[in-house]
């Protein structure tokens, strides 16, 4: 690549952050599903016209939010992958990382959330959308990763089956309960019911399904 092709590769992307930083505190103020593209570009001190060069529409904005939080926990994800200590420990350290993530950045795991129920085009994936499923395969091999070294050092059951599924399994669990934690606070006041009470069990739980007996 040439150095002017360099510049505007960089140029690009700057734009393209900028783009998402805006949406991001756009909907942090609006809410997910009330906030519009005007709003964006406004944030963002650009023209309509040159938003939509970046993202086609607000579904396309979501899924560069989705992408961007794929990177996120990739990097966190990757972090305690990098630890010295058994597999089982590392699975649980993401479980908790996981958590903190929806806590500290409720925007970006909505923007997950709006992910996972997007829905097949039946088309092979393009633009941001691929982004997002590549970004989230970048994360559940963190998670496989753990797993494959947990049954090696002996933390993790050996007949807990294919780690790809399971480490797609532990992701829908704790993903919904997370959502159920954040979205139907009222509903677990009244079974007398905490949310951190939650995900500890769902946590529990998981330990106790992959533990070595």
């Amino acid at each position: 690549m040439s150095e002017l092709a360099t510049r505007r590769q960089e140029e690009k992307d700057r734009r393209r952050d900028e783009i998402l930083d805006a949406a991001a505190l756009v909907a942090a103020e609006h809410g997910m599903a009330e906030f519009t593209m005007d709003q964006v570009a406004r944030r963002a001190r650009l023209s309509r016209a040159l938003l939509y060069v970046y993202f086609k529409d607000k579904q396309d904005l979501l899924m560069g939010l989705a992408d961007r939080a794929h990177l996120m926990l990739h990097e966190s994800f990757a972090a305690i992958g990098a630890r010295k200590q058994t597999g089982l420990k590392k699975i649980q350290a993401m479980g908790r990382a996981y958590v903190a993530f929806a806590a500290d950045s409720p925007v970006y795991f909505e923007a997950l959330a709006c992910f996972a129920a997007h829905p097949a085009e039946g088309e092979a994936p393009q633009g941001n959308v691929l982004r997002c499923m590549e970004g989230g395969d970048r994360v559940n091999a963190e998670m496989i990763a753990a797993l494959t070294s947990g049954i090696e050092d002996g933390s993790i059951r050996k007949d807990i089956g294919n780690p790809v599924l399971v480490a797609v399994t532990l992701w829908g669990f704790m993903h919904g309960i997370i959502q159920i934690t954040t979205t139907k606070g009222e509903v677990l006041e009244f079974k007398g019911l905490k949310p951190r009470q939650l995900v500890d069990q769902a946590l529990l739980m998981c330990t106790r399904s992959l533990q070595k007996e």
